[in-house]
């Protein structure tokens, strides 16, 4: 299982790709891009997730701050989230001095089938969450504007339902794309017949 915060989130315009008309027709002129100015950062918060990457089951909680006193009560929600029937639950971190706090080890100490696996400094890749998320704020954020941080936990309760209803295990590594076959160029040698 891997844990993490995606964060800060800020109620403000997140840009989107709606493609634009860039060559006139008789019916509709050329389209310029634009995007509407957005003045500041009206409020923002912290969204923790938990993620099963064998499983590609994701549960996700909002914060107002990324803080101890939010972090322990997200691991509690999470125990509950994981159910009894896992034996061992192996919770992928990283460095992050909150994670190795005294509150997380008596949290260990009481859920004794929990052990946390901290990534090494500078290696983000390792930890599955981290695509994860790029994932999700497409789902939740990409190309809409938020006045709200209750819009945002709003949008990301809803993409994380659609992501658990469609899940599937998560494959580490890029997305292995169809290539078609090559033709031969100059430099193949014809068939040669010998009589």
């Amino acid at each position: 299982m891997c844990l993490d915060e995606m964060g800060p989130e800020a109620a403000k315009s997140h840009p989107g790709s709606r493609l634009i008309k860039a060559l006139p027709t008789a019916e509709q002129p050329a389209e310029r891009a634009r995007q509407e100015i957005d003045y500041g950062r009206r409020t923002k918060g912290y969204i923790y997730g938990a993620f099963r990457p064998a499983t590609g089951e994701a549960f996700t909680a909002p914060f107002p701050r990324r803080a101890l006193e939010y972090w322990t009560p997200f691991l509690e929600q999470v125990e509950s989230w994981v159910g009894s029937d896992t034996q061992r639950i192996y919770a992928v971190l990283d460095n992050l001095s909150m994670h190795r706090a005294t509150d997380v080890l008596l949290f260990c100490l009481t859920h004794p089938r929990w052990e946390f696996v901290f990534q090494p400094t500078y290696a983000a890749y390792l930890n599955l969450i981290e695509p994860w998320w790029k994932t999700l704020r497409s789902l939740a954020l990409k190309g809409r504007r938020f006045e709200t941080w209750q819009e945002i936990v709003e949008a990301v309760e809803q993409a994380t339902a659609y992501w658990n209803a469609h899940r599937h295990p998560f494959v580490w590594g890029r997305r292995r794309r169809h290539q078609s076959r090559r033709s031969p160029g100059i430099a193949v040698v014809a068939s040669i017949r010998v009589t």
